[in-house]
């Protein structure tokens, strides 16, 4: 045996809300999703580029926080599960909505978008964190793919 030092990088992980729960906003349904949404994304660059974004939920579906995850080009953006799912865990969030832009105007998600909500979605069951909507939002309308049964 070697007398090799191992040095290891600690890693720490740390949650410290600001608000208290109950001031936070309750999402009841995609309007006030959209509405939070609104929020993150630039409204400016809705009708220019793809943008991508999530909403970190507690049990209530009170917002934890959100979180812009990409601006991308004209015809997509990059959307990590891994780092939607890491930050899910650090803040304990119990769900998540996903929302992403199309700035052509077509509401209708694309089988890359539906393709991604599955693996979303199978990826969060595995440590219980349920993807409650994906909404496609373009300059003045937005689809809810839960209310339309995508998902």
């Amino acid at each position: 045996m070697s007398n090799q030092t191992f040095i290891l990088s600690e890693i720490e992980l740390r949650y410290n809300p600001t608000v208290p729960a109950i001031k936070k906003p309750r999402i009841k349904c995609s309007g006030d999703a959209h509405a939070q949404f609104l929020l993150l994304l630039d409204q400016t660059q809705l009708n220019i580029k793809e943008e991508a974004a999530v909403l970190f939920l507690n049990r209530s579906k009170r917002v934890i926080g959100g979180y812009k995850l990409s601006s991308g080009g004209i015809t997509g953006t990059v959307v990590d599960i891994r780092i939607i799912l890491g930050m899910a865990l650090k803040c304990l969030a119990s769900g998540l909505i996903l929302a992403h832009s199309h700035p052509s105007g077509e509401l209708s998600p694309s089988k890359q978008d539906l393709d991604l909500t599955i693996r979303l979605m199978d990826a969060g069951k595995l440590m219980d964190i349920q993807l409650v909507d994906h909404l496609v939002i373009t300059g003045d309308a937005y689809l809810s793919m839960a209310e339309d049964n995508l998902i």
